[in-house]
């Protein structure tokens, strides 16, 4: 498989992934919501808030290297991440609006992909004030490793709760793998 396959699919696999789990969340109540659960991140609100962290500084990191396109009115309509503890939403359904919202921009943006793309090179200031070069495709892969590596910490809380997921696998995720 080529990376810009291998990014359209783990894009197609994180799109469909948080909106199962956003649905399960759903079957929370707004205090386990945001109940001190003592992990990493102390609430499920707060692992889906890092999350859309690493999302939103990733793709404003790659908007400023001019990899990604976004028309002035849906930029205006995305919050700027500055600091890992940021709160992009405190309910299930800013949540859902704002996180379908990046999962779609991530969706466009893989199906524009080709090799070219994939070797360019974003340059960045990390928050702790590194600056970072890396190639497109090394980029994108920590984009959708970070987020497998939260969900997972998140299918633990839920599971905790005693709520059923489902299966994560990528296979049965994304069925049609690379191919779509």
């Amino acid at each position: 498989m080529d990376l810009p396959s291998n990014f359209r699919m783990l894009a197609r696999y994180n799109q469909r992934m948080n909106t199962l789990l956003l649905n399960v969340c759903e079957h929370l109540t707004d205090e386990q919501l945001h109940q001190d659960t003592h992990a990493f991140f102390p609430s499920v609100m707060n692992h889906w808030n890092h999350v859309l962290f690493g999302d939103l500084i990733m793709l404003q990191r790659l908007v400023s290297n001019q990899i990604v396109q976004l028309d002035e009115k849906l930029q205006q309509s995305l919050p700027i991440a500055t600091r890992i503890h940021d709160t992009f939403a405190e309910d299930m359904n800013s949540l859902k609006t704002l996180r379908e919202k990046v999962d779609r921009i991530y969706i466009d943006m893989t199906q524009g992909f080709d090799s070219d793309t994939c070797s360019k090179i974003v340059r960045y200031t990390t928050t702790e004030g590194n600056t970072i070069e890396k190639n497109v495709a090394e980029f994108c892969q920590h984009i959708f490793n970070h987020q497998t590596h939260h969900r997972g910490q998140l299918t633990t809380l839920l599971s905790q709760f005693g709520l059923d997921y489902g299966c994560t696998d990528l296979p049965m995720v994304v069925p049609e793998g690379s191919n779509a």
